[in-house]
Protein backbone atom coordinates (compact mmCIF):
# COMPACT_ATOMS: atom_id res chain seq x y z
CA UNK A 1 0.00 0.00 0.00
CA UNK A 2 1.54 3.45 -0.67
CA UNK A 3 1.65 6.01 1.69
CA UNK A 4 -0.94 8.81 0.94
CA UNK A 5 1.77 11.02 2.79
CA UNK A 6 3.84 10.00 0.16
CA UNK A 7 1.79 10.21 -3.18
CA UNK A 8 -0.49 13.82 -2.18
CA UNK A 9 2.85 15.19 -0.25
CA UNK A 10 4.97 14.75 -3.66
CA UNK A 11 2.05 16.41 -5.60
CA UNK A 12 0.30 18.92 -3.62
CA UNK A 13 0.87 21.39 -6.26
CA UNK A 14 -1.04 19.25 -8.43
CA UNK A 15 -4.04 19.08 -6.89
CA UNK A 16 -6.79 21.41 -8.21
CA UNK A 17 -10.43 20.78 -9.66
CA UNK A 18 -13.01 22.09 -12.07
CA UNK A 19 -15.34 24.79 -12.04
CA UNK A 20 -18.11 22.07 -11.49
CA UNK A 21 -15.88 20.38 -8.72
CA UNK A 22 -15.92 23.35 -7.33
CA UNK A 23 -19.75 23.89 -7.03
CA UNK A 24 -20.10 20.15 -6.50
CA UNK A 25 -17.96 20.13 -3.56
CA UNK A 26 -19.65 22.83 -2.19
CA UNK A 27 -23.00 21.93 -2.27
CA UNK A 28 -22.18 17.99 -1.15
CA UNK A 29 -19.95 18.82 2.20
CA UNK A 30 -22.44 21.93 2.60
CA UNK A 31 -19.28 24.74 3.17
CA UNK A 32 -19.03 28.36 3.62
CA UNK A 33 -15.22 28.80 2.12
CA UNK A 34 -13.94 30.59 -0.52
CA UNK A 35 -11.25 28.00 -0.80
CA UNK A 36 -12.17 24.80 -1.84
CA UNK A 37 -9.20 23.50 -3.30
CA UNK A 38 -6.86 24.33 0.07
CA UNK A 39 -9.93 23.39 2.13
CA UNK A 40 -9.82 19.73 0.60
CA UNK A 41 -5.86 19.98 0.42
CA UNK A 42 -5.86 20.31 4.10
CA UNK A 43 -7.96 17.68 5.15
CA UNK A 44 -6.12 14.84 2.21
CA UNK A 45 -2.72 15.98 4.41
CA UNK A 46 -4.66 15.37 7.49
CA UNK A 47 -2.99 13.21 9.64
CA UNK A 48 -6.44 11.32 10.49
CA UNK A 49 -7.59 11.22 7.05
CA UNK A 50 -7.54 7.38 5.77
CA UNK A 51 -6.60 7.30 1.94
CA UNK A 52 -7.27 4.23 -0.66
CA UNK A 53 -6.53 3.52 -4.09
CA UNK A 54 -9.48 2.22 -6.10
CA UNK A 55 -8.72 1.63 -9.96
CA UNK A 56 -8.01 4.86 -11.26
CA UNK A 57 -9.31 7.32 -8.33
CA UNK A 58 -8.01 7.92 -4.42
CA UNK A 59 -10.29 7.93 -1.87
CA UNK A 60 -9.63 10.52 1.11
CA UNK A 61 -11.65 9.81 3.92
CA UNK A 62 -11.89 11.85 7.22
CA UNK A 63 -14.37 12.97 10.00
CA UNK A 64 -17.60 13.67 8.05
CA UNK A 65 -16.23 13.83 3.94
CA UNK A 66 -15.20 11.27 1.39
CA UNK A 67 -13.13 12.95 -1.09
CA UNK A 68 -12.78 11.71 -4.37
CA UNK A 69 -9.30 12.27 -6.66
CA UNK A 70 -8.74 11.30 -9.84
CA UNK A 71 -4.76 9.25 -9.43
CA UNK A 72 -3.81 10.91 -12.37
CA UNK A 73 -4.50 14.41 -13.02
CA UNK A 74 -4.90 15.18 -9.18
CA UNK A 75 -8.12 16.43 -9.87
CA UNK A 76 -10.60 16.31 -7.05
CA UNK A 77 -13.71 15.05 -8.66
CA UNK A 78 -16.45 15.02 -5.89
CA UNK A 79 -16.91 14.95 -1.86
CA UNK A 80 -19.34 13.39 -0.04
CA UNK A 81 -20.70 13.93 3.55
CA UNK A 82 -20.67 10.85 5.59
Amino acid sequence: MTRKEDVFSKNLDKIHTTEMGLDRIRKNLQLDVDDVVGWCKEKIMDGKSVSTRNGKNWYVTGEGYILTINAHSYTIITAHGK
